[in-house]
């Protein structure tokens, strides 16, 4: 029973952390690569607290802009013309461009763009590719939840080893 009286001081200590990681995972710069040396380098969290919150907090903006950018084009392609020409050249564009490369390996180029952790790569920009590309939104869920749990070992390695922190610091 004590360990469980433990867990809970633990969380209520830890709970303003808990969510400054959280939320961090979500900011579509920093995404995991902010939150998983904010969480075990500033605040000193366990690794699977850091782990669990960080993809969470990064899947569900993901999640969100894969269901709704579909719905939300086809409403502005509907009502508005500048917007209809913008999407359709997009679109065309995109895909004659590099449909032929991306259709080659399909998921597994989109899981291993959102798994490298380097600007302007992540669920965020994985979301918008899918979207794109016109992958289907349950199948681009999984492929970015893949490439976001092999950002999240490369950053924990990463941290863990060499560490953003020390980096930084010089």
């Amino acid at each position: 029973m004590e360990s469980l009286g433990t867990f809970f001081q633990d969380f209520s200590h830890n709970i303003g952390n808990y969510f400054a990681v959280f939320f961090t995972a979500m900011i579509p710069i920093g995404e995991l690569r902010a939150s998983i040396p904010l969480a075990l380098g500033a605040f000193k969290l366990d690794i699977y607290s850091a782990l669990i919150l960080s993809i969470i907090g990064n899947m569900i903006p993901a999640a969100v802009v894969v269901f709704a950018l579909e719905p939300l084009s086809k409403f502005l392609m509907s009502r508005f013309r500048p917007a209809n020409r913008f999407f359709t050249w997009l679109f065309n564009r995109t895909r004659r461009k590099y449909s032929k490369r991306f259709e080659k390996y399909k998921g597994f180029a989109l899981a291993v763009f959102v798994g490298i952790p380097l600007p302007m790569t992540g669920a965020w920009t994985g979301a918008i590719i899918a979207f794109v590309f016109g992958i289907p939104p349950k199948k681009a869920i999984l492929d970015i939840f893949l490439g976001v749990l092999m950002a999240a070992a490369i950053v924990t390695a990463v941290f863990e080893t060499v560490g953003y922190v020390r980096i930084l610091m010089g």
